[in-house]
């Protein structure tokens, strides 16, 4: 079940939440949660340079600044798109995977490397 963009999302928050939906569909960078349909983000990306990878893609680390922004995640959270606890350890809910952030091909392009 895919839901609308709610209309309260910043910029910074569309691209944070871009982001943690692409690191939740790779194996390498998250788990299930158990009992649960979220998913717990166990490795977040590193930037080395200017960009970052992402799964299979490659990002900006300016683009990318939401993860290391607290405002950005109380406000994920607040929305129901990131679980409470994300000092400690990101969850990214039902809600979060299944929103369309219209972002999916705007900033983030195919690794080659």
């Amino acid at each position: 079940m895919k839901s609308v963009k709610p209309a309260k999302l910043n910029a910074l928050q569309n691209k944070t939440l871009a982001i943690l939906q692409q690191l939740a569909k790779h194996p390498d960078s998250c788990e299930a949660v158990e009992d649960s349909t979220d998913i717990k983000i166990t490795r977040l990306p590193h930037a080395h340079g200017s960009h970052m990878h992402v799964g299979d893609f490659v990002v900006s680390s300016k683009d990318a600044s939401g993860l290391d922004n607290p405002s950005v995640l109380v406000a994920l959270t607040r929305k129901g798109l990131v679980r409470e606890g994300w000092e400690t350890y990101l969850v990214i809910t039902e809600a979060g995977q299944s929103l369309i952030t219209g972002l999916e091909d705007k900033f983030m392009s195919h690794s080659d490397h």
